[in-house]
C-alpha cells in the first residue's frame, strides 16, 4: 500500500474545517461559567442548559429531549426500548451499515425499501404496507442520507407522515446532515410537521462542531423519552456533562453557525472538485453529486467486482467504502465515497488512483 493514504472511507471532517480555537473557548466557558454543573455526574437526560437549548431549536418541551453520548448512542437507545426480536423494521436501500448491524442484533426483521434520488420508494411502502407487514419502526434518513447523499422530497415527507398515521408505525428520523446543506433549498423536517406522534427525531453535533465531541440526542413523545432516560440511567448512570457543557457554550455563543458556514464552504469546493475529477478520471462512474453532507454513491458499471476494486485501491493507497456493507445483499457494483475528510488538493489525486485501480481490475477496456 502506498504510504500516503487518501481516505474517502470515514464519514468526518479534515482537522482544518474543525473550529478548534473555538472549541478551545468554549471549553474555558464551560468550567468557568458552571463549574460545578461541567463536573459532575448529572443523569441521563443530559446536561440541563444543552437539553433546554436543543429544545428551543426544535418548538418542544424539554421533557422531549434527551442528550446522548453521540446519536449511535440514541439510536441504540431507541431501537432497544423500542425494537424486539422478529419485529419488522424498515430501513432504506441502501442505510447506514452501523443501523443494519444494530437491528440485527436485536433480531429484527429487517425490511430494506428502494432508496430514489429523492428519497425511500414510499409506493414500495405502501405495497408493503397492504401486504400486511406493519413496521415497529421506519428508519429515515431524510438529508443527505447515509451512505447515498440523497434527499428526501418533500412530497413524500408528508405521503411517509400519512402512511405512518393511518398504519400506525412511528418514523425514526434520523437526521444529522441537514445542516450541512451548500445548495438546493432547505426542507422542513418531518417532526415540524408531525401532528400525531408519529416521529422520533434524532441528530447529532459530530457533523457541526467535532465527531470527538460525542454529542448526540434524541426528540421525541415525553413517555417514550421518559422510557429511553431509564434505561440510559441503567447503561452509563450519565453521558458526559464535560462534553455537553462544552458543546452548550459552542451553540449559545454562535460559534455553531461559524462552523457550519466553514464546513459548507468547504465540502461545496470538494463535491465540485470530485465531480470534475470522476468526470475525467472514471468516466464509467454513475452518481448524482449531493446538495449537502459527507457522501457521495458511485454505481459502476455491472459486472464490476467492488471487493477486487478495493483491493486494488488499497494498493495504490487509496480507501472507500464497499456499497455492499450497506445492504443485506446485492451492491456489488457499488461504493460510498466520503469527501468530507480529504481537502480539495487531494481529491484528484484520489480519483486518480481510484481510476487506476478500476482499470487494473475491468481490463485494459477501462479509464486510466
Amino acid at each position: 500500500m502506498a504510504s500516503d493514504t487518501i481516505s474517502f472511507a470515514r464519514g468526518a471532517p479534515s482537522l482544518d474545517i474543525v473550529d478548534v480555537d473555538g472549541l478551545r473557548d468554549a471549553a474555558t466557558r464551560a468550567f468557568t461559567n458552571d463549574p460545578g454543573g461541567t463536573t459532575a455526574y448529572g443523569t441521563s437526560i443530559g446536561y440541563v442548559p444543552l437539553r433546554r437549548w436543543i429544545a428551543e431549536q426544535h418548538g418542544v418541551d424539554e421533557t422531549q429531549v434527551l442528550v446522548t453520548n453521540g446519536s449511535m448512542q440514541a439510536d441504540a437507545f431507541l431501537f432497544e426500548t423500542v425494537v424486539s426480536a422478529g419485529d419488522a423494521v424498515v430501513v432504506e436501500k441502501p442505510t447506514y451499515d452501523r443501523t443494519l448491524l444494530n437491528l440485527r442484533s436485536l433480531g429484527a426483521d429487517v425490511r430494506m425499501v428502494s432508496l430514489e434520488q429523492d428519497g425511500i420508494d414510499v409506493d414500495e411502502l405502501e405495497q408493503l404496507l397492504a401486504r400486511g407487514t406493519v413496521p415497529k419502526l421506519a428508519h429515515i434518513i431524510p438529508n443527505f442520507q447515509n451512505p447515498a447523499g440523497y434527499t428526501l422530497s418533500q412530497d413524500k415527507r408528508v405521503k411517509l407522515l400519512a402512511l405512518a398515521a393511518e398504519y400506525g408505525f412511528t418514523i425514526f428520523e434520523d437526521d444529522p446532515y441537514r445542516h450541512i446543506r451548500f445548495s438546493g433549498d432547505d426542507l422542513p423536517t418531518m417532526l415540524e410537521q408531525d401532528t400525531s406522534d408519529t416521529i422520533v427525531y434524532a441528530s447529532s453535533f459530530s457533523k457541526t462542531v467535532c465527531p470527538g465531541i460525542r454529542v448526540g440526542y434524541l426528540v421525541g413523545p415525553a413517555a417514550l423519552i421518559a422510557k429511553i432516560a431509564k434505561l440510559a440511567t441503567n447503561t452509563y448512570i450519565s453521558p458526559s456533562m464535560v462534553s455537553q457543557s462544552i458543546v452548550h457554550e459552542f451553540c449559545v455563543s454562535g460559534a455553531i453557525d461559524r462552523s457550519i458556514a466553514t464546513v459548507k464552504d468547504a465540502l461545496a469546493t470538494r463535491v465540485a472538485t470530485l465531480d470534475a475529477a470522476l468526470q475525467e478520471h472514471l468516466p464509467d462512474a454513475r452518481y448524482t453529486p449531493p446538495e449537502g453532507g459527507y457522501f457521495m454513491w458511485v454505481e459502476l458499471p455491472e459486472g464490476t467486482d467492488v471487493g477486487a476494486l478495493f483491493t486494488a485501491a488499497s494498493e495504490r493507497g487509496v480507501q472507500f467504502v464497499k456499497g455492499t456493507d450497506f445492504l443485506l445483499e446485492g451492491g456489488g457494483n457499488t461504493l460510498r465515497l466520503a469527501y468530507s475528510g480529504v481537502t480539495a488538493d487531494r481529491i484528484e489525486e484520489g480519483v486518480k488512483r481510484l481510476a487506476e485501480a478500476y482499470a487494473s481490475v475491468v481490463g485494459a477496456g477501462a479509464p486510466a
